[in-house]
């Protein structure tokens, strides 16, 4: 009989419960958000963060269950994000889940959130159009606000998941966040600017390209984000006009073209004919639209997942949890919190020699 995985989240700023079939079928995904409270701030502030999961764990949690119809005793395991993220917002959600199993009996799992994202491509939602699945192996380019990196993906398994090439400073959407600060447009920063790029004109502002290399599959946007700095410093900040917008295009161009570009360069090298986005930065219209007709040009299948699967959710966690679960793992008496991730960094952090991504070519 197939798993019912209830998947619990609170790595950062939402607090996100869901019910999960082992096929991928969501059967709750339930999400309170904390973006109002950390707007005025510009910013997700941790202590503010942690207080409000501690306030909403326990009936978003209960909504999830109530949602899928099933209680605690029909689940038959229990998947929480232990890391990365911040380290007291997961002490909540992994000790709302500790508390589960113990009661329970239920095993608990504790699920890495990059391999959620990477993963998230599989879930099938109501009312949604079924998922386009991807065999194994795929290249998927995995972009939020905290991360932003390229992966091989072999298998459902951290051991089956390798880092191609990251960002060595600032994360893509951790960018657009402090473009909209600096421009005074507000939080988060992605959403915005994607919505006023719309009607911008992208080459009407010359800014420069982010870690060009094209040896090299890593990032970096600490230039181009130093770049809108200047430019604003020489010109004033613009007000609610089209030179904001013509601003917004040419920014997340840059952003956008170097994502594409590095993402299916990666897929050629690999000979691997497919490519997933993933992450809150996937949400990014322009992302979606560019990298499919990119990927069509070189024969390459650009798998763009419902916006429900690239935002922090609980639902990919849970569904992440399920190999576990099936291999009979339960770590509930040694469940620890890490604000890294398990996956292995190839990256370095940091301004220097630049290494490059060294591929191994099927």
């Amino acid at each position: 009989m197939a798993l019912t995985v209830l998947g619990i989240e609170s790595s950062c700023d939402e607090t996100a419960a869901a019910v999960v079939r082992e096929n991928g079928a969501v059967l709750s995904d339930v999400i309170h958000s904390q973006v109002k409270l950390h707007a005025p701030y510009g910013g997700v502030v941790p202590e503010l963060a942690s207080r409000d999961h501690m306030r909403n764990i326990d009936p978003v949690v209960g909504e999830a269950l109530s949602r899928a119809e099933v209680t605690l005793e029909q689940i038959d395991g229990i998947a929480v994000t232990s890391r990365p993220g911040l380290s007291g917002a997961l002490l909540v959600g992994t000790q709302m889940a500790r508390g589960l199993a113990w009661a329970s009996g239920k095993p608990l799992v504790g699920v890495d959130h990059l391999v959620g994202h990477l993963l998230a491509v599989h879930l099938e939602h109501p009312n949604l159009a079924p998922p386009v699945r991807p065999p194994f192996p795929y290249v998927a380019m995995l972009a939020s606000g905290g991360h932003t990196a390229i992966y091989r993906v072999d298998g459902n398994l951290p051991s089956e998941i390798t880092e191609l090439g990251a960002t060595r400073d600032d994360a893509a959407g951790e960018a657009f966040d402090k473009v909209s600060k600096l421009l005074g447009l507000g939080y988060p920063g992605g959403p915005i600017i994607d919505r006023l790029a719309a009607d911008g004109d992208p080459s009407a502002i010359k800014l420069s390209k982010p870690m060009p290399a094209r040896d090299s599959l890593e990032f970096s946007f600490s230039g181009l984000k130093s770049n809108v700095v200047r430019w604003v410093e020489k010109n004033g900040r613009p007000g609610d006009d089209q030179q904001l917008r013509d601003l917004c295009a040419a920014f997340q161009r840059r952003v956008t073209d170097t994502l594409i570009e590095k993402t299916l360069r990666a897929a050629q090298n690999l000979n691997i004919p497919r490519v997933v986005l993933a992450g809150g930065v996937a949400a990014n219209r322009e992302l979606r639209a560019r990298a499919v007709d990119a990927g069509r040009l070189l024969d390459i299948e650009v798998i763009v997942p419902h916006i429900k699967s690239c935002t922090d959710n609980a639902a990919m966690i849970a569904y992440a949890g399920v190999p576990m679960l099936l291999a009979g793992e339960d770590h509930t008496a040694g469940l620890e919190v890490s604000p890294r991730t398990v996956l292995a960094r190839v990256t370095r952090k940091g301004p220097g020699r630049r290494r490059g991504a060294r591929i191994k070519r099927d």
